[in-house]
């Protein structure tokens, strides 16, 4: 009995040591530590800007087909452009796909007008929400001061960008986006979304979680969903914001 107090007594040390007691002899071949299963997929990158092989592409400058009105579902009445962008209708209300996701990688690239009109909030704002409900705030925030977690860049009224890190007024921004949906069960969050977004390679949410809802008034709140849509947000003030090339890549 006294013996096997002593052992018990060791592996006890080994564990407040190590975090685990490390119990197998360590690896003297190095076959010993390679695996060949699951076997990984392949995607073929994409060239001159175009989606990887595996994207679900929403947008390519065509038409609205994936997408609706966000307030009753009808046909989206954004406005198609020439050059292969679309342009917020003002005041037709938000947009959004038709196709509901979960967690994903979103590439979606946006620019505000040239020609600058408004300050504060009310110049070249939108949104990109990942499930319909976590906003990754646009705007022109070029020699245009706003509240920090407002900002381009921002989950809006949650967390403060690392950067800013717009290219000039008028010119293509690019985001890309890594969107983990948060997790519900018997009615509870049993674990935070978070999300990484990139502006223009730069860094700027480093997988932050996501409070929840992100509201213009008021704390955020934690509704339980499922998959949901990508929405984009006509701000209603004339921002004129333009987007092209959106597309994902599942990750559930």
């Amino acid at each position: 009995m006294q013996k096997l107090r002593s052992i018990l007594l060791v592996l006890l040390v080994l564990i407040a040591a190590n975090g685990f007691a490390q119990l197998e002899e360590e690896p003297t071949k190095p076959e010993q530590t390679e695996f060949y299963e699951p076997v990984v997929p392949v995607v073929t990158p994409g060239k001159d800007g175009a989606p990887p092989s595996d994207a679900i592409v929403l947008f390519d400058g065509t038409d609205l087909d994936q997408w609706i009105s966000t307030n009753d579902s009808t046909s989206a009445k954004w406005t198609v452009n020439k050059d292969g962008s679309m342009t917020v209708k003002n005041r037709t209300g938000d947009i959004q796909t038709k196709q509901n996701f979960g967690s994903i990688q979103l590439h979606i690239e946006w620019k505000s007008p040239a020609e600058i009109q408004g300050e504060n909030q009310s110049r070249g704002n939108s949104g990109v929400f990942l499930s319909g409900l976590y906003e990754v705030q646009v705007l022109d925030n070029n020699n245009n001061d706003t509240y920090v977690n407002g900002q381009v860049g921002s989950i809006y009224k949650q967390h403060t960008p690392l950067a800013m890190a717009s290219v000039p007024t008028g010119e293509w921004n690019t985001y890309d986006i890594i969107y983990h949906a948060p997790v519900f069960e018997k009615g509870q969050k049993i674990k935070s979304g978070t999300l990484t977004v990139i502006h223009n390679g730069v860094l700027i949410q480093d997988h932050v979680e996501i409070k929840g809802t992100t509201p213009y008034i008021g704390w955020p709140k934690n509704p339980i969903h499922g998959d949901g849509p990508l929405r984009l947000q006509d701000h209603g003030d004339n921002s004129r914001v333009s987007f092209r090339n959106i597309w994902v890549r599942e990750l559930d």
